[in-house]
């Protein structure tokens, strides 16, 4: 490379500012590294700040000193039946072992974990599934401690906010849900609502931080304690190599850095790129037949720079290209749609999922990934993947649907931008979506006649852990199965989507991206998140199987760039309860 000269330089340059990356560049600055975060879009975080912010950990340290023990093997058995032949040994043990010590690495240096002990896995049916304590996410996270960069975070994804406000899963979200029948559930969102209308006019944004933006914002505390510079509107149009070795990166304006030790790419795979979703989502002819919840910005240049660099897309080692989750399109004043992710009512008593027959075609309440991917095989080949949720009035105004909110939100925005529709009886509704109204009649009036009892025996609604812990617990005997009840009636049109992307570079135990030609490491360079291919192999098991993994080998990248050794297996030797010293 020439005009070295002018070139600034750091040792580790980190491409994108979510969970994953910045887990590297923290854990690289921990170790003496002089770390740089670029990042594209103008507010840090990306895909991570608009995530529940939930990672899937297991044998994580809350839950050990809660006195859940689970021998390793217990972990691997559920992997491997989940996983099946994209079971990647070598990657998943580096997981296993990795992982549980981010979480405490990160606890000694400042960070509030809160558990996930009772949140059980997805596939409740395969040996060695969890019921509880392997999650964990950030505590609720005062955002003035970020002082003035609290206004470079990125806001809480609008579809899913409440007026800017974002709403922590648990408690919190169960007064919301209470707030038109519980004086008590009323007050606390009162609070809350009130809080974020102040906090917004003195700060430009709410301060009670939670979910992802909770995690992001506690990691980018961190980071600029550990010295990371997050330089924001700083795209990166190419990698930098010198005999083989990526050593530096050039951006978009022309300037160039030099990365001493490594550059490491986690801009966020590639949710939003129609041209890679023509290639890879098979529903997706034209790649615009998919709706992700991922930052728009989401476009694969990180795979791009990898690609560009000697790496590869590795297709072939996952089962599904991304972590889908049905979506619903909200309507916008300028015309556009915002993609809201329908990620836990599916769960409540008192509503359905069906396709334009009529007819159910999975357990509503089953994880978000295994929805889609049932819609998607009940889809004929000819005939565009969609389903509505439907529910009776009851139900919308106790749990809302979708974007449309609970009582004593009003539903008549949703009602006059189309979002949500009504009909007056079942018939109605069904003309009103262009459902077959025989069908829908004849399947409410089956599920009608068992939800009274709380069965489901098509589907087992309500049969699995993972089922009943999204459910109402006020409701006997089943959490998740009650009878549509009295009209009028209100659907919503539910699409093919995604969380974000598995299909991404090839890379090894250490996070390594691996040469397209011969499969060694190219020395300098590293992919974690969704740049790289997924650990889980394009099976979704659990919760926070995109954060946890992402984090871990964020960690290990930070590591390797330090020089660090590699880590033993925990069934070999424990991990250090201690901050790690600096080589």
């Amino acid at each position: 490379m020439s005009g070295n000269e002018t070139a600034e330089v750091v040792d580790v340059v980190v491409v994108g500012s979510g969970a994953s990356g910045l887990a590297a560049a923290v854990t690289a600055a921990h170790h003496g590294l002089r770390t740089l975060v670029l990042e594209k879009h103008e507010q840090f975080g990306g895909a991570s700040a608009w995530s529940g912010g939930w990672l899937w950990v297991p044998r994580n340290p809350l839950a050990r000193a809660a006195g859940i023990e689970e021998p390793p093997e217990r972990i691997r058995s559920y992997l491997r039946a989940a996983l099946g032949n994209f079971y990647d040994a070598p990657r998943v043990e580096a997981f296993l072992t990795a992982a549980p010590r981010m979480v405490g690495f990160f606890r000694d240096l400042g960070m509030k974990w809160r558990d996930g002990n009772a949140i059980p896995d997805m596939m409740a049916d395969l040996p060695g599934a969890g019921t509880g304590g392997r999650s964990v996410t950030a505590e609720p996270f005062d955002g003035r401690r970020l002082g003035r960069e609290l206004r470079r975070l990125r806001r809480p994804k609008p579809e899913t906010a409440f007026m800017g406000m974002a709403i922590a899963s648990g408690a919190d979200l169960g007064h919301f849900l209470k707030a038109g029948r519980s004086p008590k559930s009323f007050w606390h969102a009162t609070k809350r609502f009130a809080h974020h209308t102040v906090h917004s006019a003195i700060f430009g944004r709410g301060t009670h931080l939670v979910n992802g933006n909770a995690l992001v914002a506690r990691l980018a505390e961190i980071a600029f304690a550990q010295g990371v510079e997050i330089r924001t509107s700083t795209p990166v149009l190419r990698l930098l190599k010198e005999g083989g070795r990526v050593v530096g990166v050039e951006t978009r304006d022309g300037r160039k850095i030099l990365a001493a030790r490594g550059v490491v790419l986690a801009a966020g795979g590639y949710p939003a790129d129609p041209a890679r979703r023509k290639t890879s989502f098979p529903h997706a002819p034209t790649g615009h037949e998919h709706w992700t919840a991922a930052p728009p910005e989401s476009l694969g240049e990180g795979l791009s720079l990898g690609e560009a660099a000697g790496g590869r897309v590795a297709q072939e080692k996952t089962a599904h290209p991304a972590s889908w989750a049905p979506v619903s399109l909200v309507p916008h004043r300028d015309g556009s749609f915002g993609h809201f992710p329908h990620l836990i009512e599916r769960a409540k008593p008192g509503v359905i999922g069906v396709r334009a027959d009529g007819k159910r075609f999975a357990n509503e309440a089953d994880g978000y990934h295994q929805v889609v991917g049932r819609l998607l095989e009940a889809t004929p080949r000819d005939a565009r993947p969609v389903f509505w949720l439907i529910a009776g009035h009851g139900f919308v105004r106790r749990y809302g649907l979708g974007w449309a909110k609970p009582a004593p939100v009003p539903l008549w925005g949703a009602l006059r931008s189309g979002y949500l529709k009504r009909g007056r009886s079942l018939r109605e509704l069904a003309e009103v979506c262009g459902v077959d109204p025989a069908g829908l009649e004849a399947t409410v009036a089956a599920y009608d006649a068992e939800a009274r009892e709380g069965r489901d025996p098509q589907f087992h609604r309500g049969e699995s852990p993972y089922n009943r812990v999204n459910g109402d617990a006020e409701r006997k005997p089943n959490p998740c199965v009650a009878p549509l009840g009295e009209g009028p009636y209100y659907a919503v049109e539910v699409v093919p989507g995604s969380l974000g992307t598995f299909a991404g570079l090839a890379v090894d135990a250490r996070a390594r991206v691996l040469e397209a030609a011969g499969g060694a490491p190219i020395p300098g360079l590293y992919a974690v998140g969704t740049d790289a291919a997924s650990v889980m192999g394009g099976a979704y098991p659990a919760g926070g199987i995109n954060l946890g993994p992402g984090m871990a080998f964020g960690f290990l990248a930070g590591r390797d760039l330090a020089g660090l050794p590699e880590l033993a297996p925990e069934d070999e030797a424990e991990p250090q309860p201690h901050k790690e010293t600096t080589p």
